[in-house]
């Protein structure tokens, strides 16, 4: 309620709530084991006035969670999530974007080098996925701390990107 209060939309997508201004995508409800999250999609463009932004791993650029692990937290927060919910439709209507790092700034394992200049088609199909999709297979292969895991998880997902597949793609 506290979000349809904000004046958006709900559809559900991914298989959970999403909420849009003018089909642009604001945030999103996420439940996991321990707690339920709202996420901004633009998150990293908050002023984050009450410090309750949580960035869920390192390699997340744009999105950030604000956790509850009960009701109360919510009920307690809820003047604090409207002044969040209301900037995040500013910056939609700003324009604004969250500044992504290029997927040349990841690190590349020697071990997908080595494979990638043995095989050509293997090169050109990972060069043709999406940028997103090849930063999921860098940070997958990357880490591993022994070279023999670096190398079977690179072996194991050949077939996937010559097929043009996302590591998580069905």
């Amino acid at each position: 309620m506290i979000v349809l209060d904000c004046g958006l939309t709900e559809e559900l997508k991914w298989g959970v709530p999403c909420y849009m201004f003018q089909q642009a995508n604001i945030l999103l409800i996420h439940v996991f084991k321990d707690y339920c999250a709202l996420l901004f999609f633009k998150g990293a463009l908050l002023n984050d006035a009450h410090g309750i932004l949580v960035q869920q791993t390192k390699n997340v650029q744009a999105g950030r969670q604000v956790r509850f692990t009960n009701t109360r937290q919510i009920v307690k927060m809820k003047a604090a999530l409207k002044a969040y919910i209301y900037e995040a439709i500013e910056v939609e209507k700003a324009g604004l974007k969250v500044k992504l790092k290029k997927t040349t700034a990841f690190i590349m394992p020697e071990e997908f080098q080595n494979k990638l200049a043995k095989n050509p088609a293997l090169k050109t199909a990972f060069n043709s996925l999406t940028p997103g999709r090849q930063r999921g297979y860098l940070l997958h292969f990357a880490a591993p701390k022994q070279s023999k895991t670096r190398v079977s998880r690179v072996e194991k997902c050949v077939q996937r990107i010559l097929r043009g597949k996302g590591l998580n793609d069905p």
